[in-house]
């Protein structure tokens, strides 16, 4: 990943409310491979999920709208955003930890 590339942007999301025990990381894992983006899902102890993603402006865009959506079983309460000003060292390619 090029960091000079304006069209390159790394987020942090938070994603709130039933998102842990409905395959919502598994959910974010195909999505997001899907968009070609790089980085991780896990769940946090507070029972929120969290995502790091980094790619292209428009399959970021796409990833927090699946987010906002999540899998048939999941309750979305909220999705927090926040952009990295600096893209962080990430997998490859898309992982669930």
């Amino acid at each position: 990943m090029n960091s000079g590339d304006e069209n390159l942007r790394a987020v942090e999301f938070t994603v709130t409310g039933r998102v842990q025990g409905v395959g919502f990381r598994w959910f974010v894992l195909h999505t997001a491979r899907k968009l070609g983006l790089r980085g991780y899902a896990r769940n946090l102890p507070n029972g929120s999920v969290n995502v790091v993603a980094a790619g292209t402006r428009g399959a970021i865009t796409r990833l927090h709208a699946a987010l906002l959506e999540g899998p048939p079983l999941a309750h979305v309460k909220d999705v927090q955003a926040a952009e990295f000003t600096v893209l962080p060292e990430l997998p490859a390619e898309f992982v669930v930890s």
